[in-house]
């Protein structure tokens, strides 16, 4: 009895101790658990560490630096730092140039850039937005080096002003205070056939270059998708539905294309669309043509040398997802009395939009930024938006402009992305 008593006082105890046990125990799990995660994901990081590094070095990080640059431009304000400084207080919309104290400034800046062999810089970057200004800059800058620079400190205006009779001209100093700017959007109103009239409103240019270059690439990279789908889907569904060996031997031949060089490839199409090429000769012995074609060097030669290019990038894609359709459907919808083209277009088809618009998607990133093709058969009328960028990178040396319109490509290919993702979108709600 007393052993009974002693057990029911001293249970309220044991419970006590053993739950505090319990949550010992349960605290020590919880942190050992917590170790263990955190050890897998630093596992998993030291994995993926290589891959993030790629990734920021080989796009974040140059896409960052083509945007900077195309809004950076500090060279103009590195040559003439004085000359920009005394230029803030001077109002360019109106018909008057600078004071004499600024192209005393300017004159002495300008000998000093001519003894440092820079003044061809300078005349560079005017050029640029005035065209003809080079040939000032750079003869003033030789008649100033042979100039005293006490006498141009206290009359350099007098003296530049009767060098060349553009200096006494209010555009040429609007469009140096206007280029002196460090940060500046007037790439981008380049890029997009915009300019800054004298009073600061933006208006047209009068040559329109580069929208027609945007809008012409856009359609050639168009076309070259949907000769891609014209001509892959058939090929792919065949490949999708013949035997086995027969659609292993053919995927050879589809492959083929990514194990010759690019180069190969496009000369190839020099050999056969030149004017005595094989095309043109093929033509004449059949008495088809009495003079050959000018195919080459033209629009023509672009699209067609692309959509070979490219061809299996859309077969692909296609191919997969045919191989994946199960060939029963068709057979159903027909055993139940549907006619087989109408059979294919409402049951076939629509499975198959998954594989075609991953190959339009894919085709048309890659064809519109291309450059090696169309450089070398494109000629002047076959030039995409991505040989000018190249033209202001290697020859014109403006990576400022290059930059401008590489970041709207950009923009222009998100936008178009953004679209198709939302037409896919909806498309793949109706179908569900």
């Amino acid at each position: 009895m007393q052993q009974t008593e002693l057990a029911v006082q001293l249970s309220p105890a044991i419970n006590t101790a053993q739950a505090t046990m319990s949550s010992e125990l349960t605290a020590s799990e919880i942190i050992q658990s917590r170790k263990i995660t955190r050890r897998r994901k630093l596992v998993a990081f030291a994995f993926a560490a290589p891959l993030i590094i790629f990734v920021i070095m080989s796009f974040i990080a140059p896409i960052g630096t083509m945007l900077y640059r195309s809004v950076y431009h500090p060279t103009v304000a590195q040559l003439v730092p004085a000359t920009l400084t005394a230029l803030e207080q001077w109002d360019a919309t109106k018909d008057q140039l600078p004071d004499d104290q600024v192209l005393n400034i300017f004159a002495v800046e300008l000998r000093q850039l001519a003894l440092d062999r820079r003044s061809g810089k300078l005349a560079e970057e005017i050029n640029r937005s005035l065209p003809g200004s080079s040939s000032v800059i750079k003869s003033s800058a030789r008649k100033l080096k042979k100039m005293d620079q006490g006498v141009l400190q206290s009359a350099g205006a007098e003296k530049l002003l009767s060098l060349k009779p553009q200096w006494q001209e209010v555009e040429i100093w609007r469009v140096i205070k206007k280029s002196g700017a460090v940060y500046t959007n007037s790439f981008y109103l380049t890029a997009l056939d915009l300019m800054h009239n004298a009073n600061g409103e933006v208006v047209n240019r009068d040559t329109q270059i580069y929208v027609k270059l945007y809008l012409k690439s856009l359609k050639i990279a168009l076309l070259i998708t949907l000769l891609t789908v014209v001509i892959g889907f058939p090929l792919s569904y065949y490949l999708a539905t013949a035997p086995t060996k027969t659609a292993n031997i053919l995927m050879v031949f589809v492959l083929l294309p990514f194990w010759t060089s690019l180069l190969v490839r496009t000369t190839s199409w020099i050999a056969l669309l030149q004017t005595n090429g094989v095309v043109n000769s093929v033509l004449q012995t059949l008495h088809v043509i009495t003079e050959p074609l000018d195919m080459l060097y033209t629009q023509f030669s672009t699209v067609i040398a692309m959509t070979h290019i490219l061809l299996p990038f859309m077969i692909l894609p296609l191919y997969s997802v045919m191989k994946g359709i199960d060939p029963t459907y068709l057979r159903a919808a027909m055993s139940l009395g549907a006619k087989p083209i109408p059979a294919f277009i409402r049951i076939y088809l629509p499975m198959t939009l998954p594989g075609i618009s991953a190959g339009a998607l894919l085709v048309f990133i890659v064809s519109i930024g291309y450059y090696i093709t169309p450089a070398l058969v494109g000629g002047t009328d076959g030039q995409m938006i991505s040989n000018i960028i190249a033209f202001h990178m290697q020859s014109s040396n403006n990576w400022e402009l290059a930059a401008a319109l590489g970041s709207l490509l950009l923009g222009a290919i998100l936008l178009l992305y953004w679209m198709y993702d939302r037409l896919v979108g909806v498309s793949n709600i109706k179908l569900g």
